[in-house]
C-alpha cells in the first residue's frame, strides 16, 4: 500500500451547498480525468482549500463534484510510504454515482492500494529484517514486508536487541513514526517494543546479507528465493504485470474465459502433451476404460475453447497455465507456463490481430514501468542494462513488419552463417528470429503470412497461388526471440472439412466443424507467453528466471 486514508469523504455540488465538514488541516489531492469515465488519477499535493473536480458519468453528464480527503500523518500506511513519500503519488480512486432524492450521493472505491487502514499513534511492524546493525547507544534494523524493495529503518536502545535479532529473522516492531533525519529515507520507526517471531539461523540459511547471489545461485532454492531481493521485485513486477493485462482487455470490451486445463483436444498438434490417468489406472488392466471415457491431456492453449465462446461474444480472453511435455532444459523452455490468449470475432484482417497485439504489449509495457519503477530499476541496472532503452524504442516506435517470403530472403542475403540453412518452407529457428530483430531495427517485428504445411489446420488459407500460406502472424523480439504466435481462423467449412480429411482428423473435430455450421463468422486471434513477456521487459536470460516455481524436465522441486 502507498497510502491509507479513512473512509470519510466529504462532497458539495457545485451549486453552492456547504462543505458537511471542514477539517482545519487536511491532506487534499489535486485529480485530473483519465480517459475512462469515472476514473481519476491522483497526484499528491498539500493544500489548504477545496478541490474541485469533474465527473462524466453515463448517467448525469457533467456534474462537479468537490471533496476533502483527510489523511494526516497517523494515516499513512508503513509499507510503501518510505517509498512514496516523495514527489507524486498516482493510483486510482473510481466513484460510483448514485441518484438520490434529487442529490447524488458519492461513494468512494478506493483501489486496494490505497485500502482503508488506520496506523494508531504507536504502530504495529511486521516484516522480515533485511539488516541488522548494533552500536554502542544505538541499534539500527531494516525491515521489509515485501510490499516494495525498499526497506523501513528502525531506530531501537540496544537494550532491546537479542541473539535472535538476525538477518531474515521474522519480527514485529511496536513504535513511533519519526521523520527520518537522513537524506535517503523521510521516516522512520523509533521502536519502544521489538519481538522476535521467527527465529532464523543465519549459519544455515543459504542466501547472505547485503550479497548480491546470482539468479543460478537462488534457483537452488525454490522454497527460499523469494526472500531475495531480486526474485522479490520480479514477483512484484509479475503481480502488476498480470493485473495490467488484464484491466487491458477489460477496457477494451473483452469478456473473461476459464478455459479449461484438462482436454481432449491437441491444439498445437505437436503432440507434445501431458496425458491424465487416475493414480490406480496404470496398475489395473489396459483394457480398463479411462477414467473421462477418452485420453485426457493437461492443455497446450485454451485457442479452441475460445473459439466455442466466439460464437456467442464478440471479444474473449483467458489467462491460465499451460503445459508442454517438451524434453528441453533450456533457457527458452517451461514445462509449465502462462499463456495470455484472445480471440476477436468479426474480423478478416490480420492487422486487426497484430494492432490488438501491439496495443497490449505496449500497454501492459508502460502499466508496469510506472507502478514498479524501483523493482524495474533493480533489472535494468544489474540484470540488463541495455533493456530500459530498448523499452523505450519500443514505446515510441511503430511495431515492423513483414512476409515470411522477405524474411527468408533477408536470411538468405544475410553475411552471417547460421547453424539452420534459412529455406523456404522451413520453420524459422530461434537464431533467424534474433536476426531479423536485429536486422530491422532492434524493434518488435510482426512476420507473416508463413507457408501452409507449417501451420496447424485452423489458420486460414491464402489461396495465394503456388506458394501457397496461411493468414498467421508471429511476433518477433530482442533478445527472445518469438513472443506471440496468431492467426485468422479458417471460418469456411469446405476448407476447414477437406484439411481435416486430409490429416484424418474429421471424427475428432466434428464439434470443431459444427462451429463453422451455425452462425459461424471471420476471426482471429493469438497468444502470448507470459513468462517471455516478462524475459523481454527485464532482460532475463533464463525462463526459469521469471516464475515462481519452475517446472522443466527432469526437475519438479516443491
Amino acid at each position: 500500500m502507498y497510502y491509507a486514508f479513512t473512509d470519510k469523504l466529504f462532497l458539495q455540488r457545485e451549486a453552492g451547498s456547504k462543505i458537511v465538514q471542514s477539517p482545519e488541516n487536511f491532506r487534499g489531492f489535486r485529480v485530473s480525468n483519465l480517459t475512462h469515465a469515472n476514473r481519476l488519477v491522483v497526484h499528491e499535493e498539500i493544500m489548504t482549500s477545496t478541490t474541485t473536480v469533474k465527473l462524466k458519468p453515463s448517467a448525469k453528464p457533467g456534474v462537479t463534484l468537490t471533496f476533502l480527503l483527510t489523511a494526516d500523518p497517523e494515516h499513512i500506511s508503513v509499507g510503501r510510504a518510505v517509498e512514496r513519500q516523495r514527489t507524486t503519488l498516482e493510483g486510482e480512486l473510481c466513484f460510483y454515482q448514485k441518484h438520490l432524492v434529487g442529490a447524488f450521493n458519492v461513494f468512494s472505491h478506493l483501489s486496494e492500494r490505497f485500502a482503508a487502514f488506520r496506523i494508531p499513534s504507536s504502530p504495529e511492524v511486521q516484516g522480515w529484517v533485511r539488516s541488522v546493525r548494533a552500536q554502542k547507544e544505538v541499534l539500527f534494523l531494516h525491515i521489509n514486508d515485501g510490499s516494495s524493495l525498499e526497506n523501513l529503518q528502525v531506530v531501537a536502545d540496544p537494550s532491546l536487541e537479542n541473539r535472535d535479532l538476525t538477518f531474515g529473522s521474522a519480527v514485529e516492531v511496536e513504535g513511533k513514526l519519526v521523520k527520518s533525519p537522513h537524506r535517503m529515507q523521510n521516516m522512520e520507526l523509533k521502536a519502544e517494543t521489538i519481538r522476535v517471531v521467527g527465529p532464523c539461523d543465519t549459519w544455515l540459511f543459504p542466501l547472505k546479507m547485503k550479497e548480491r547471489h546470482p539468479l543460478e545461485y537462488v534457483r537452488q532454492f525454490p522454497h527460499l528465493r523469494c526472500r531475495n531481493n531480486t526474485l522479490g521485485s520480479l514477483l512484484r513486477i509479475r503481480s502488476e504485470a498480470t493485473a495490467a493485462i488484464h484491466s487491458f482487455f477489460q477496457d477494451n470490451g473483452y469478456v473473461h474465459i476459464h478455459t479449461p486445463i484438462i482436454t481432449s483436444n491437441d491444439c498445437e498438434g505437436a503432440g507434445e502433451l501431458f496425458q491424465i490417468e487416475a493414480s490406480n489406472e496404470a496398475k489395473e488392466s489396459a483394457e480398463k476404460t479411462h477414467f473421462f471415457n477418452v485420453p485426457a491431456f493437461l492443455t497446450v492453449s485454451g485457442q479452441l475453447h475460445l473459439e466455442v465462446m466466439a460464437g456467442a461474444f464478440t471479444h474473449v480472453f483467458t489467462f491460465g497455465p499451460t503445459f508442454r511435455a517438451e524434453n528441453s532444459q533450456s533457457r527458452r523452455h517451461l514445462a509449465e507456463f502462462y499463456m495470455v490468449e484472445a480471440e476477436l470475432s468479426f474480423t478478416e484482417n490480420l492487422q486487426d490481430v497484430t494492432q490488438v497485439i501491439e496495443d497490449l504489449v505496449k500497454t501492459a509495457t508502460s502499466t508496469v514501468l510506472s507502478k514498479c519503477p524501483r523493482d524495474v530499476e533493480l533489472f535494468h541496472k544489474y540484470v540488463a542494462p541495455a533493456q530500459k532503452d530498448r523499452l523505450e524504442q519500443m514505446l515510441k516506435n511503430k511495431f515492423v513488419t513483414i512476409s515470411y517470403n522477405e524474411a527468408v530472403e533477408i536470411l538468405k542475403q544475410a553475411s552471417q552463417t547460421f547453424t539452420f540453412k534459412p529455406e523456404w518452407g522451413c520453420d524459422l529457428q530461434t537464431e533467424h528470429e534474433k536476426y531479423l530483430v536485429k536486422h530491422c531495427g532492434e524493434v518488435p517485428l510482426f512476420v507473416i503470412n508463413y507457408p501452409y504445411d507449417l501451420k496447424p489446420f485452423y489458420m486460414r488459407d491464402n489461396e495465394d497461388g503456388p506458394q501457397r500460406t496461411v493468414a498467421a502472424v508471429d511476433l518477433l523480439v530482442p533478445g527472445i526471440g518469438e513472443l506471440c504466435g496468431g492467426s485468422l481462423r479458417e471460418e469456411r467449412l469446405p476448407f476447414l472439412e477437406s484439411r481435416l480429411q486430409r490429416l484424418g482428423l474429421a471424427d475428432t473435430y466434428q464439434w470443431y466443424l459444427d462451429l463453422r455450421k451455425f452462425g459461424s463468422v471471420p476471426h482471429g486471434g493469438f497468444g502470448m507467453g507470459f513468462e517471455r513477456y516478462l524475459q523481454y521487459i527485464l532482460g532475463v536470460d533464463n525462463i526459469k528466471d521469471v516464475i515462481p516455481f519452475p517446472r522443466f524436465s527432469h526437475s519438479c522441486l516443491l
